[in-house]
């Protein structure tokens, strides 16, 4: 997932906090071992920012050519503090893509699908709220996230737990009375509902759920036998236990539901060795071993980026069909990171090398989605044989999390000062203030301060509460708990400051 823009409001209040906070802590060091003819220097990398970002476990995996080269676990897999093995499988989260991609171009090469035909083709009940915007969008318009479908119908499809075999298509059916967020194809927007809907596509032209499919056509093949489409099968293999970060620490989070209607946009499991496996077909034109899994022009229809990714003005480079392409750099990269709640997941190609990577994490936050993606672009900046750059914004955001502890304990500071500020004024009438300090100081700008806390409680009072409770719950406790208390001693406040300054002197 990218970065929303409706944590924008919780960032302001924390963000002069984590700032100050940081100016006190000395900062994890990020001087790299020196790296020999082996992966040494990356696995120091990787330990380093572990320990930074306070990661439970990481998998490593790391193919040059049409070998694995390097296979490595860090940290611990579950309680019993055993690293994970290349087999330890864990969600992928939205790696699971480029996955889906892969399939729909299958069976664009079988003669089953048309990447400009349009979504009703295959779906002829498939409709958005605009009739003309339901028959233009095409699947190659999902594929390229430019269809128009919003950010926010994704992440309400995160939080539906609806565990019936037709629950991608009775999400897909709900989008009938959605506003699209701007003209099918005509910017960018990253929408997990984009891929959600390929599901049905895929099951409607191949004749097999899609869960079978990808097992027939993709993990068979490529020998991913520890790959699954199932939490429940997966949890029976050796899998990961999951965290969640509450305030920057991570907590053991095992029994988290799966949204099973947005399995094909970020719900697949997989291990590191795996994923190997992938990246040496995604890396060789198609083939692994004397498999061909697509054609080479079929592969690079994939890695074609067509879509600008720009959020607030600054460009991220292209997305493609389930890959961001960035060719900013002196090397190309090919890239996506995926996060679920409690896992975390990156995986990027150099295809000039031939080489790729892929990591990994059985723990996850929202805000850490840049984090993530900064962490992961290291590794493959370090396997491309470049110095990665110096975390910068993105190294405030662990403090950014444990600063939204100091919210409640400037509330409960504030009241307690409050109240006794307003026993002094009952006291000592002559303290009381007047004019411009009584309205400046005293009123307005507690006033203000109480309502931008306030602020950070809007968004849960929209559709996705859901997405906020489940990818970043410490940010939702904190919104509801003290943006409502906010809200509320605002005017409170305001009403006993003004009536006891308003009420007579007893001399």
């Amino acid at each position: 997932m990218k970065v929303k823009r409706f944590v924008f409001p919780s960032l302001f209040v924390c963000i002069v906090s984590a700032l100050i906070l940081q100016g006190f802590i000395n900062p994890a060091s990020t001087k790299l071992i020196p790296g020999s003819a082996s992966y040494d220097g990356i696995d120091a990398y990787v330990e380093q920012q572990m320990q930074h970002l306070n990661i439970p476990g990481v998998s490593l995996a790391i193919v040059e050519g049409d070998k694995i080269m390097h296979l490595r676990g860090f940290g611990q897999a579950r309680s019993d503090g055993a690293a994970p093995s290349p087999q330890t499988s864990f969600f992928i989260g939205s790696l699971t893509k480029s996955l889906t991609a892969l399939a729909v171009m299958q069976l664009v090469e079988a003669g089953k699908i048309e990447l400009d035909a349009p979504v009703q083709r295959y779906l002829p009940w498939f409709q958005v709220v605009d009739p003309q915007a339901s028959a233009q969008m095409t699947v190659r318009h999902l594929l390229n996230q430019t269809s128009g479908l919003p950010t926010s119908a994704g992440e309400i499809q995160m939080a539906d737990f609806d565990d019936s075999p037709g629950a991608t298509e009775r999400q897909a059916r709900a989008l009938s009375t959605l506003e699209l967020s701007h003209p099918v194809n005509s910017a960018f927007e990253y929408s997990n509902a984009n891929y959600n809907l390929l599901g049905p596509v895929i099951e409607a032209t191949s004749g097999e759920l899609y869960a079978d499919y990808i097992q027939k056509h993709i993990f068979t093949p490529l020998n991913m036998n520890h790959s699954y489409a199932s939490q429940t099968i997966a949890k029976q293999n050796d899998m990961a236990v999951g965290h969640q970060y509450w305030f920057a620490a991570p907590f053991v989070a095992p029994n988290i539901p799966v949204p099973h209607g947005s399995l094909p946009s970020g719900q697949l499991v997989s291990s590191a060795e795996d994923m190997a496996h992938y990246m040496i077909a995604l890396l060789n034109k198609g083939r692994y071993g004397d498999v061909q899994i697509l054609s080479p022009a079929g592969m690079d229809e994939l890695y074609h980026g067509v879509a600008e990714d720009v959020q607030m003005g600054i460009s991220f480079g292209k997305y493609g069909m389930g890959w961001f392409v960035d060719e900013s750099a002196r090397t190309k990269l090919i890239w996506h990171s995926g996060t679920t709640p409690n896992f975390g997941a990156f995986m990027a190609l150099l295809p000039e090398q031939k080489k790729g990577v892929v990591l990994l994490l059985n723990a996850n936050h929202h805000w850490f989605t840049p984090v993530l993606s900064d962490f992961g672009g290291g590794v493959a900046t370090l396997l491309a044989g470049e110095q990665p750059e110096p975390i910068a914004f993105v190294g405030l955001i662990p403090w950014m999390l444990r600063a939204q502890l100091l919210i409640p304990l400037f509330q409960i500071v504030g009241v307690v000062a409050t109240l006794r500020l307003l026993r002094r004024w009952c006291q000592y009438p002559d303290r009381r203030p007047s004019g411009g300090r009584k309205w400046g100081l005293y009123i307005l700008l507690p006033l203000l301060f109480n309502l931008l806390v306030a602020l950070t409680l809007i968004p849960m009072l929209g559709q996705t509460r859901g997405y906020l409770m489940l990818y970043m719950p410490d940010y939702a406790r904190i919104a509801l708990i003290c943006g409502s208390f906010a809200g509320i001693w605002a005017f409170l406040r305001t009403s006993l400051v003004l009536r006891t300054l308003e009420s007579p002197w007893h001399s």
